[in-house]
């Protein structure tokens, strides 16, 4: 009986269309077609450059930052550093003690962060992969000091690393003491050290960061006991991060704030999630109303179709299935416009990853191509969109139809 009104519901609706309707009906799936492409398509690219800054700012932030909620430093003994270092699922853990420094080469000066790190710096940020200029060394045999400055800092100072008769000269304004007026360079300890590398990350970074040893930082600031500004931890590549945050909380107590990598740079993550919901709002627009072409399409449907409409009403359809009849139709018409646009827009992000079909201008950035990232949640969600704007856009003419009362008239 089911397959008998199904015969009877795609006769009666589809027996008469005429060109102009078959038409309209082709432009409705056209429309969600590259409605829906095109959300697609820009939010891959939004991935794409999400991923792209995050892997930059990977290469410089860990992924725990253990810091002291009081204070800009603590003090950290090794029983300590061995505890975390045993911690399922840590692969490493850094001391790092940073401040702001007066720093001058030849006749430039500027004022940067200096960041003293040790010798397993390297394991959790992987800095020595953004090495553009000479190499990541901070000692030698000899027990010379060497700094690894960012891009934006050689550009700013004029730093020539291989140039070993210029020393980068480092101002610290003395923890402890009185200022004189007379002599105000005595508020001010003095050392230098030997450029010998250059990094590129990242502009915040590349024109902030300096990178020392960690030894040469503390006696910079005058510190006798093996303070830190902060803690940075590696995690191993199955770890579970939040599992491996909260047992790090634990051990070292509420005096610590334990931060992961969206934590370290919360308001960065906030604003590109915020832009991608915005795009996907203004895409969302364009397709309903690209949606309004099913509107017109089954509306006129419906005034053509009421004579069919009586008959079917005469063969006992009642309201409920003539609504589902014109629902199904738009269901019809959205869904195929929208699963040609994501198949396009899968094909598309296929070809712009392999073959880079639409490049950057210039050969200032870090990339050449627009960067693609297809996720299955977009998918997900843009199909979803896809079908409510399509029963939203059917419901109307559906209910029209519904309230048609003209019968079969018997000539």
């Amino acid at each position: 009986m089911n397959l008998a009104w199904l015969f009877a519901q795609r006769y009666f609706v589809a027996r008469k269309s005429t060109n102009a309707i078959n038409i309209i009906a082709a432009v409705s799936v056209i429309g969600m077609m590259v409605g829906t492409m095109a959300l697609l398509l820009v939010l891959s690219v939004f991935n794409g450059f999400e991923d792209l800054v995050t892997s930059l700012y990977n290469s410089f932030n860990p992924d725990l930052k253990v810091e002291a909620r009081i204070g800009k430093t603590f003090e950290v003994d090794s029983s300590t550093i061995y505890k975390l270092e045993h911690l399922p699922g840590i692969k490493a853990v850094s001391e790092v003690l940073e401040e702001n420094a007066l720093m001058r080469y030849n006749d430039k000066d500027m004022v940067g962060r200096l960041k003293g790190v040790d010798d397993k710096f390297i394991d959790v940020s992987g800095i020595d992969s953004t090495i553009v200029g000479g190499k990541y060394m901070l000692t030698d045999a000899d027990s010379l000091n060497y700094a690894v400055v960012g891009l934006g800092i050689q550009a700013m100072l004029g730093v020539n690393i291989a140039n070993q008769f210029s020393n980068l000269q480092i101002y610290m304004p003395r923890r402890e003491g009185k200022v004189s007026t007379t002599s105000p360079e005595n508020a001010f300890k003095q050392q230098v050290i030997y450029p010998i590398g250059v990094y590129a990350i990242q502009q915040d970074f590349d024109a902030k960061y300096t990178i020392v040893p960690l030894q040469f930082m503390r006696n910079l600031l005058d510190y006798d006991t093996p303070q830190v500004s902060a803690l940075e931890i590696a995690l191993l590549p199955n770890a579970n991060m939040a599992t491996v945050q909260t047992t790090v909380e634990q051990l070292l107590g509420k005096n610590f704030k334990v931060s992961d990598r969206y934590q370290q740079d919360e308001f960065l993550y906030k604003v590109m999630r915020t832009e991608k919901w915005a795009v996907y709002l203004i895409l969302t627009f364009i397709l309903i109303i690209a949606a309004f072409n099913i509107v017109g399409s089954l509306s006129m449907l419906v005034i053509e179709k009421k004579h069919d409409l009586g008959i079917l009403r005469a063969m006992g359809a009642n309201s409920q299935f003539i609504r589902r009849v014109f629902m199904l139709e738009g269901i019809l018409l959205g869904g195929v416009g929208g699963f040609m646009g994501m198949l396009l827009a899968f094909v598309i992000c296929l070809a712009q990853q392999h073959f880079k079909l639409l490049r950057l201008a210039g050969d200032t950035f870090l990339i050449d191509a627009y960067p693609v990232s297809m996720r299955w949640f977009d998918f997900l969600m843009v199909g979803i969109t896809v079908i409510v704007i399509a029963l939203l856009a059917a419901y109307f003419p559906a209910q029209r139809a519904t309230q048609q009362r003209e019968l079969l008239q018997v000539e």
